[in-house]
């Protein structure tokens, strides 16, 4: 069987929350995670030659420094989408501050490489309050703060689904769905401020916003896996995880409600007092990220 792309995670934050966990399903060489829609539970080995590379996505990698070591010392390969927004407490509530977080992903690119992180603005959520001047001035910002660190940002405008319409309403937020145009606008200043900083923009599930300087986002991204890892094979079936997503196959390794940031616009935790449970309750040495069956 040729070596499986492991991402960790969409469905939460192990960098931030669960690297003990992480590390011990390393050293046992095998994890488990219930199918979210099925519930049957798979297994995946993690033993370093069957892992081909480690896809990270985090709000936060400051737990995640001290384990870069030891993960490279165990031979595995990884890149790291880090998600900066800047976005007010009212959406992300428990997130850090973005320049701690910046500081962060400088430190991150000095012990790895800044092709190997990924900065992600996304998502981009509009409100009666947070408008394009808004997310053009915090990108700008941001930007300039990690020009030298990272080569690429992912950015997406929000999606909404049904149960993250439901989740803003009961939060009194009242967003909204930007026209094309305005959306188009917005990304075209992002362009602009991205090419001074030495930052190629990359939209994800967003292709009416491609153009010659907005590429086409490949977040679990074979190519790029390939060249940052030419000992390893190019992987190339298509997995979609919703439409116009470009990712290649991949195994997501988390479960859903077990991220404590508790942001507004997550589609991954629904109930925040049952993620700081499971966070609180979770067994370090188990086979899955959380015993419990899910919600």
């Amino acid at each position: 069987m040729p070596p499986t792309i492991i991402s960790a995670s969409r469905r939460t934050d192990i960098p931030a929350f669960y690297m003990p966990w992480f590390i011990n399903r390393l050293e046992t060489g095998t994890v488990s995670y219930p199918n979210p829609f099925s519930q049957q539970v798979c297994t995946v080995s993690l033993l370093p030659d069957d892992v081909h590379s480690i896809v990270f996505w985090s709000k936060y990698y400051g737990p995640f420094l001290r384990h870069i070591d030891e993960l490279e010392r165990r031979d595995y390969r990884f890149i790291c989408h880090y998600t900066i927004t800047g976005a007010p407490r009212q959406l992300e509530p428990h997130v850090p501050d973005w320049p701690r977080a910046a500081l962060v992903l400088r430190q991150l690119a000095e012990r790895t490489d800044p092709r190997r992180v990924l900065w992600r603005f996304d998502p981009i959520l509009f409100t009666d309050q947070l408008d394009a001047a808004f997310y053009s001035e915090r990108f700008r910002s941001i930007a300039r703060t990690l020009a030298g660190a990272t080569e690429r940002c992912y950015f997406s405008f929000a999606v909404f689904y049904d149960k993250v319409t439901r989740r803003l309403q009961q939060q009194g937020i009242r967003a909204y769905d930007p026209l094309l145009d305005e959306k188009r606008a917005l990304v075209d200043a992002m362009a602009g401020i991205a090419d001074e900083c030495g930052i190629t923009l990359y939209a994800c599930c967003q292709d009416a916003l491609l153009d010659d300087r907005v590429h086409k986002a490949h977040c679990v991204d074979g190519e790029l896996l390939a060249e940052l890892f030419p000992d390893r094979p190019l992987i190339t079936t298509a997995r979609p995880t919703r439409e116009a997503c470009g990712c290649v196959a991949s195994r997501d390794i988390g479960m859903y409600d077990s991220c404590i940031y508790g942001c507004a616009y997550c589609y991954a935790t629904q109930n925040h007092a049952a993620a700081l449970t499971r966070h609180r309750t979770h067994d370090p040495h188990a086979a899955m990220l959380i015993a419990s069956p899910q919600p």
